[in-house]
């Protein structure tokens, strides 16, 4: 008998370290296709200058990765049936690294969008095959562990993008952005080749496909996206071309669930969200990508606007919010032994969110030290957040919903980042506006204090070489205009740290609503 079970031991060694490095493999090519969307961003000025692009031309090169890339996600559970999750996923991870490669070599605005595009579409299937991967193929004992592994691509990669193409175009060249994918890459089509089961493809499902949905989600989804992300810049609905593009996305989405509610093979199992733990889940997920990705845009904006900061310095600050959490990530499984996962889960929100509360009182002396102790808050709650929150939005899916389930958590994290950032965009610029207006009248040259304010710079700036009294004065006058629009500005962003801050307590209060499955109650008694 005892010969026996060590036999029986031998050969399930070997399948659960193949399923680790499937595994291990698909979590690489999730986190670089995370990663592939804030890294570019550091380097856009100077990608801009060496392919002739202008400013507004040049956000395309984001918009062309982040537009294909949500479409694809909801389309990556029905393809992998239809092709295999062999033959999809190993295409387009080789797919991926080729037109990574391409991006360095566009020698124009126009080629640059397209290889973009493509290496968004092909990025796009790594996130949600790696999740369905992850929640289908281990062991529920091990599933933490995977779900940690995953966090690195859901929380690490965007918290330590912008510090890696700071680091890169800074030290290299904007072209070492896009050749950082290869080394990691290759791994990863190396890993996926040697263990994903090989399982026969299934064409007749394009027969009885979703079309129709399928045609709806990605016109909405695609107009949803380029709204969100110009419409700022456009003037939002001041702009013919962003009415239509929203009217377009609101009909196509709404035709979209209904379609998904009615047809009988739908594309993605809408109901799922009724299910409590999903259903609260989501709408945590959601609001989580709201300030994941927003903090990752609006904290380099405020060292490059307020501080003067240049693309090294930003990321030293930038990599305090990430590197933690290489060490507190793998302690996360131990603690959801430990703890209750949803108090876990609850706790790392609020972090989180008190990370952001702890920059309102911005002033123009908060720079990276004080900047510290906010940004290990942060990791901290991050690291402890993600793996708990999906274990328990995802317990008790089915192994057949699995694909629903993974592109609806991860398309509504990446769309809930893509509503942050447009949001926080037009919040800053309204609020400075607000500021600036509340400053500017209390600034009177009937005021006293006003007054002597102009004649000690007038008197500085004589004493430092201006002979021209009036000149004097004038430059006074615009240095103190100078100081209010820089108020306001800081006054601008410490709003925008308190809306993120909310956002997170409402995603901490959707976590609160999560009942924590027996099964995961049970290991915890039987931790010792």
């Amino acid at each position: 008998m005892s010969g026996a079970a060590a036999a029986a031991g031998a050969e399930a060694a070997p399948s659960l370290v193949r399923i680790w490095v499937t595994v291990i493999g698909a979590a690489i090519g999730a986190f670089m296709a995370v990663l592939n969307i804030l890294i570019v961003n550091a380097s856009l000025s100077d990608i801009q200058g060496a392919i002739g692009a202008g400013t507004d031309d040049g956000a395309w090169i984001s918009t062309a990765y982040l537009v294909a890339e949500i479409v694809v996600i909801p389309l990556t559970g029905w393809l992998a049936q239809v092709f295999s999750m062999r033959r999809y996923l190993l295409t387009n991870a080789v797919l991926f690294l080729v037109f990574s490669i391409a991006c360095a070599y566009a020698q124009n605005i126009e080629q640059m969008i397209v290889l973009r595009a493509i290496q968004g579409f092909a990025g796009g299937v790594l996130i949600p095959a790696a999740f369905t991967i992850i929640i289908t193929t281990l062991p529920r004992a091990q599933l933490p562990m995977g779900l940690a592994l995953f966090s690195l691509s859901a929380t690490f990669a965007p918290a330590i993008g912008p510090t890696i193409g700071g680091y890169l175009t800074e030290l290299f060249s904007w072209k070492a952005v896009f050749y950082l994918n290869l080394a990691p890459g290759l791994v990863m089509v190396g890993m996926l080749w040697a263990t994903l089961p090989s399982t026969p493809m299934r064409l007749s499902l394009l027969r009885t496909g979703d079309w129709l949905g399928i045609a709806t989600m990605a016109v909405g989804l695609g107009c949803l996206q380029t709204v969100l992300e110009e419409g700022n810049k456009e003037d939002w609905f001041g702009s013919p071309f962003i009415v239509k593009l929203s009217i377009i996305a609101a009909v196509s989405l709404t035709a979209f669930i209904i379609i998904e509610l009615v047809v009988e093979r739908p594309l993605l199992n809408l109901r799922l969200v009724k299910r409590r733990n999903f259903g609260f889940g989501l709408l945590a997920n959601t609001l989580l990508g709201i300030t994941l990705f927003g903090s990752s845009y609006i904290m380099p904006l405020y060292l490059a606007r307020v501080q003067g900061y240049n693309s090294l310095q930003i990321g030293w600050v930038l990599a305090w919010m990430g590197l933690p959490q290489l060490l507190l990530i793998p302690l996360v499984p131990r603690l959801m032994q430990l703890i209750d996962t949803k108090v876990l889960c609850a706790t790392g929100l609020m972090l989180f969110a008190i990370s952001n509360f702890m920059n309102i009182w911005l002033t123009s002396n908060v720079g990276a030290d004080q900047l510290l102790i906010p940004n290990l808050v942060r990791a901290l709650g991050q690291a402890l957040l993600f793996s708990p929150l999906s274990a328990l939005a995802t317990a008790g899916i089915e192994a057949a919903q699995a694909g629903s389930a993974s592109a609806l958590f991860n398309m509504m994290r990446n769309l809930g980042g893509a509503f942050g950032i447009a949001t926080l965009q037009t919040f800053l610029t309204v609020r400075e506006q607000y500021h600036s207006n509340i400053l500017t009248h209390s600034v009177s040259v009937f005021s006293e204090a006003t007054r002597q304010r102009i004649d000690a710079l007038t008197q500085y700036f004589i004493a430092h070489g201006v002979s021209d009294p009036a000149v004097a004065a004038h430059k006074a006058i615009i240095a103190i205009g100078m100081k209010v629009k820089q108020q306001a500005l800081i006054m601008g962003f410490s709003d925008t740290f308190f809306v993120m801050g909310a956002s997170l307590a409402l995603s901490a209060a959707a976590a609160a609503m999560l009942k924590t499955p027996e099964h995961m109650r049970r290991r915890k008694r039987a931790s010792p």
